[in-house]
């Protein structure tokens, strides 16, 4: 059994085009609305990428604002300056 990578966020205009972002990249991705919040499942690992969320915004975006929307997470975490993935893979 896959263990879920998750992120929750919160649900306003600055998260709306990373989780329409985060939605397109992530096959298999599970979406529950919550009051004020979104919480985003995925099995094994879940990423976030910076060129994505780029195209969504129509300006530049680093992974690090992920932090002014967040509200959870689960998994491992590897960030860089083009992505922000959740795993538990080692």
């Amino acid at each position: 059994m896959a263990q879920i990578a998750s992120l929750t966020l919160y649900h306003n205009d600055e998260a709306r085009p990373i989780i329409d972002a985060i939605i397109a990249d992530n096959p298999g991705i599970r979406v529950m609305n919550i009051p004020g919040a979104v919480k985003l499942d995925c099995d094994g690992s879940l990423t976030v990428n910076r060129s994505s969320v780029e195209a969504r915004l129509g300006r530049s975006w680093e992974p690090q604002e992920l932090q002014l929307v967040l509200i959870s997470m689960a998994g491992n975490l590897d960030e860089d300056d083009d992505h922000f993935t959740l795993s538990w893979r080692h």
